[in-house]
């Protein structure tokens, strides 16, 4: 083991790959990166554990690549869980202010009855988000504490996930030999890694492409306002190719990395690549336009269903930034292009920020997500220690305040 500074890692289980990426905190509470592993993954459809087997495999190669890079052995990480089966809602609670003036306990204790709310036996309550609190009817305070009022109300929306598509990945994660230490809405966490806090206050939405669907978050006012999840991504290209120029998913989805283009009309028509062939024909060469011209229609609709999403949610007149674009599908060129055309709002491609060491390794949209649940979890792991540390001082004061108490009782 190297120093003793505390050790965080991200692991982010996609439809395509799962990545594990390592950090240290340093003494000022920045993250450095030391290590980064990725391994292919076919066990995952759509968020959703198919193949327990390979899953597990994947982890581990993932996580050993890290691991050697690091030098770090890697015990709890935070994981990342988005799909099909996560449904969000909001709920609202209220509580008496106990002294005139709001306190840490107040608010936790809204939140608390903002959660109490009829969850179904079979999910389970991945986030509890504040969005907004009121005091006495004054609305729109994002920090009541220190503020004076009889009653405090909160606005929170509620993330939940299927559990047994939680469960399952859990089992996949524990048997590759680590503990999970979070889970996290990938979708969040890619947010936290890519955005400006100048962003979330104007309102943006953020599309993480992935593999198999594009998870989707809204910020309102700095605060999350609305999540949700489009059942298109990356393969779906890649499928696409493969059948409209008849060859394998694995060359397909290198033609897509290298040549692929969003818009047709942006590459050169005279530009020729090579096309393997299926099942030992010859490889032959296309036009890279009529590879443009597959990927072109699926572009379009999968950004029409975020269009779709956007306008179902009511809060496309709030985005004041604009859409942010990430993950993994999001490289595609033309592709930011193309969804200013159709979103008719600024688009923008976002990576990783916000952290120190190998950053140019994740400085690319494949990470934003790994690299969110480094930032997320180095946070909870900063909001502990203080606590603890509250909880300490208060400890030795009440030990104190005893020891003074004794000593004047054995005065008289």
């Amino acid at each position: 083991m190297k120093s003793n500074r505390p050790v965080i890692a991200g692991l982010d289980i996609g439809s395509t790959k799962v990545a594990v990426v390592i950090g240290s905190l340093t003494e000022d509470g920045q993250i450095e990166i030391v290590g980064v592993g990725t391994a292919p993954n076919t066990g995952i459809r759509q968020g959703i554990v198919v193949n327990i087997e390979a899953t597990t495999e994947s982890i581990r190669k993932a996580k050993e690549e890290a691991e050697l890079m690091s030098g770090y052995k890697v015990q709890d990480v935070w994981v990342g869980v988005s799909g099909s089966h996560i449904k969000s809602f909001d709920s609202k609670g209220m509580v008496a202010i106990k002294n005139k003036e709001v306190t840490t306990q107040d608010v936790e204790r809204v939140i608390e009855a903002a959660k109490a709310v009829a969850v179904p036996t079979d999910r389970t309550v991945l986030h509890v988000i504040p969005r907004e609190y009121k005091v006495d009817g004054q609305d729109g305070i994002l920090d009541p504490i220190g503020m004076s009022g009889i009653r405090l109300e909160a606005s929170v929306h509620i993330v939940t996930g299927g559990q047994t598509a939680i469960a399952n990945n859990l089992k996949c994660i524990e048997r590759a030999g680590l503990k999970v230490a979070g889970l996290v809405l990938d979708q969040l966490a890619a947010a936290r890694s890519v955005l400006s806090d100048d962003e979330k206050s104007l309102g943006v939405c953020v599309v993480d492409m992935g593999g198999g669907s594009c998870n989707l978050v809204y910020f309102v006012n700095g605060s999350v306002a609305h999540t949700s999840v489009v059942p298109v991504g990356g393969q779906h290209f890649t499928q696409d190719i493969a059948i409209g120029l008849r060859t394998p998913q694995i060359s397909a989805e290198e033609l897509k990395k290298k040549y692929g283009c969003a818009l047709a009309s942006m590459v050169n028509e005279d530009q020729v690549i090579e096309v393997e062939g299926v099942g030992g024909r010859k490889s032959r060469t296309v036009l890279r336009k009529d590879l443009a011209e597959v990927i072109e229609p699926r572009a379009e609709e999968a950004l029409q269903l975020v269009q779709n999403d956007l306008r179902m949610s009511g809060l496309l007149p709030l985005m004041g930034s604009g859409i942010v674009l990430t993950g993994g599908a999001s490289h595609l060129e033309g592709l930011v292009e193309m969804a200013e055309f159709v979103f008719d709002v600024p688009v923008r491609r976002g990576s990783p920020g916000k952290v120190g060491g190998l950053t140019e390794i994740v400085k690319s949209p494949v990470f934003s997500t790994a690299v969110g649940l480094l930032l997320y979890g180095a946070s909870q792991t900063k909001h502990r220690v203080q606590h603890a540390h509250e909880d300490a001082i208060s400890e030795s004061l009440h030990s104190w305040t005893n020891k003074v108490k004794g000593f004047f009782e054995s005065l008289f």
